[in-house]
């Protein structure tokens, strides 16, 4: 804390101070560090209150540099208000602003997602692209049968940034509709079947899709009278009966269809996460952010032919879209783990050892009810995030793991597409808390003030995310999207923005972040995001309920 007290002289100071002597003032607050300054050069006070060591230099320099912002704006900016005052030297802001944001990379902007599929299976048409209940699918017809439901859904009108949601248990099918949404255009939302029907009707009227594509399990957790047009498809993603359609899926062609005005602006997905206000909220993801993202985690984890990774998240969990995509854009077979499996560890690491699984992402709570039951036998790509990780799960998991094995801690909201931040595990790391890492490919990281400031390096702050696969915004919600998504003042590009993410944290000197906690009252239970003030307005909506709060 930086206290300069600007003082006025008067004519009557001087019989004022007559016969009073000053013996002795000590001033306490509890900053760890504050210099109090009187402008009359009577007094200078410095106190340190530190646990850890600190630099000198670099205090130094931030108290020079907020006293000569200081006396710039006394003598011209009067008005200037306190936190306008830069406090940070030039070189610590070309450091946390410029240096450590120097991600930019090439990557191909005019693509959406599914390219990258397509682009796969020209490559690899023959090699094992989906594995279900024992059975396999190759790159050649997965594409073939997901064009087929595509041409089927341009049929139906579905053009670009056109909503389809899908509501289809775990099997081939969910992937070949995910897969047939993109290709007609749309975007899709997902509806997991196991959620409450109440929850899914709510994301499909605030969502209002062209179409709705679901199975019969989909169907029935949706209940009756659906106001939509609806694509019934069978386990194999084959579309089996629609009441618009003049032709079945089987007739329509194989080839990939050629969407006239997609661009990788248009929206890839929508996917819904707990709000404050008791109603889920949209966030709009764009198919640029996509192809970043999974492109950037291309180049860190080895994957190929012969590589096996699991599908494990619910398809209305963001990290499903890593999964998939940075599967099927690479050769590799995707496993698509049955729910049955999925909540059962014994189960789970059963299928591990036994289809010798090579790539995976869990949250901490997966990890930590199964890895009693390892270690594995193989080496394993393993990526946690969703929540934050003790260091001594980390420190379990490496020594059940066998050499060659590695671990990437990962941080990210969906708000940013899926991942922002990574940190590649090391063995011999032995500190108290986990870093989440430095920003991927094309993304910017700041920690900024309640004012938007940076603060220094060390300190806690907001974390706010820029650059490539920022969301389009919330869907329907203008005036929070104008909240949470604000302009980046540290961008060239003047339509830049970034999100403000709630998420408090801070830099190591290494150029890492630590995340702290939150700023409000959200919690994540395995990986997913909870508004307790959803919670509270679910519980205030019973009638023998007068207020609630958790």
């Amino acid at each position: 804390m930086l206290n300069y007290r600007h003082n006025s002289t008067s004519l009557d100071d001087a019989s004022i101070d007559t016969g009073i002597e000053h013996l002795e003032s000590q001033e306490r607050n509890n900053y760890p560090f504050t210099l109090s300054v009187e402008d009359f050069g009577v007094s200078l006070g410095l106190t340190a209150d530190v646990v850890q060591p600190f630099s000198p230099t670099r205090v130094c320099g931030y108290m020079q540099q907020a006293l000569e912002g200081l006396a710039y704006a006394l003598e011209h900016a009067p008005d200037m208000t306190i936190y306008e005052l830069n406090i940070l030297p030039e070189d610590e802001q070309e450091l946390l602003l410029r240096k450590w944001n120097t991600t930019q990379q090439d990557y191909p902007e005019h693509l959406c997602i599914h390219h990258l599929f397509e682009q796969q299976v020209e490559r690899t048409p023959q090699a094992t692209a989906l594995v279900f209940n024992g059975q396999s699918i190759t790159y050649a017809e997965l594409n073939e049968q997901a064009n087929r439901l595509a041409h089927h859904l341009i049929g139906l009108g579905v053009q670009p940034d056109n909503v389809v949601a899908i509501c289809v248990e775990r099997s081939f099918a969910m992937i070949i509709s995910v897969l047939a949404v993109l290709k007609a255009g749309g975007a899709y939302v997902p509806l997991d079947p196991a959620y409450a029907s109440e929850r899914l009707r709510d994301i499909l009227i605030d969502s209002s899709p062209l179409v709705l594509v679901a199975d019969h399990i989909g169907q029935h957790a949706l209940g009756q009278g659906i106001p939509y047009s609806v694509v019934v498809v069978g386990p194999n993603g084959s579309e089996v009966d629609s009441g618009l359609a003049s032709n079945a899926a089987p007739d329509k062609p194989l080839t990939n269809p050629q969407v006239s005005g997609l661009v990788s602006s248009n929206l890839a997905y929508i996917i819904y996460t707990s709000g404050s206000t008791g109603k889920p909220k949209g966030v709009m993801i764009e198919h640029q952010g996509v192809v970043n993202h999974t492109l950037s985690r291309l180049q860190d984890f080895d994957l190929d032919e012969s590589s096996r990774g699991l599908q494990f998240s619910s398809l209305s969990f963001d990290y499903s879209v890593l999964e998939i995509f940075t599967v099927l854009s690479s050769g590799a077979s995707l496993h698509v783990l049955p729910d049955e499996v999925r909540h059962d560890v014994n189960q789970l690491w059963k299928y591990f050892q036994q289809h010798s699984i090579t790539h995976a992402s869990m949250t901490p709570a997966i990890l930590r009810e199964g890895k009693d039951l390892w270690p594995l036998k193989i080496p394993l790509r393993f990526t946690i995030g969703g929540e934050a990780i003790p260091p001594s799960l980390f420190r379990d998991l490496y020594r059940l793991l066998p050499e060659g094995s590695r671990i990437t801690h990962e941080y990210g909201p969906t708000e940013t597409t899926i991942v922002a931040l990574t940190w590649k595990c090391l063995r011999d790391f032995n500190e108290d808390v986990l870093p989440i890492g430095r920003p991927i490919d094309n993304k910017t990281i700041y920690i900024l003030d309640k004012y938007q400031q940076p603060v220094p390096l060390g300190a806690v702050g907001e974390l706010y995310i820029g650059g490539v696969g920022v969301a389009r915004g919330y869907l329907n919600r203008p005036e929070l999207t104008s909240k949470m998504f604000v302009p980046d003042p540290f961008s060239a590009d003047k339509e830049a923005r970034m999100y403000k993410t709630g998420d408090l944290a801070r830099y190591l000197p290494d150029g890492n972040i630590i995340y702290i906690g939150r700023n409000d009252h959200q919690v994540k239970i395995r990986g997913f995001r909870i508004e307790l003030g959803e919670i509270e307005s679910r519980l205030a909506d019973h009638p023998l309920v007068q207020s609630a709060v958790v």
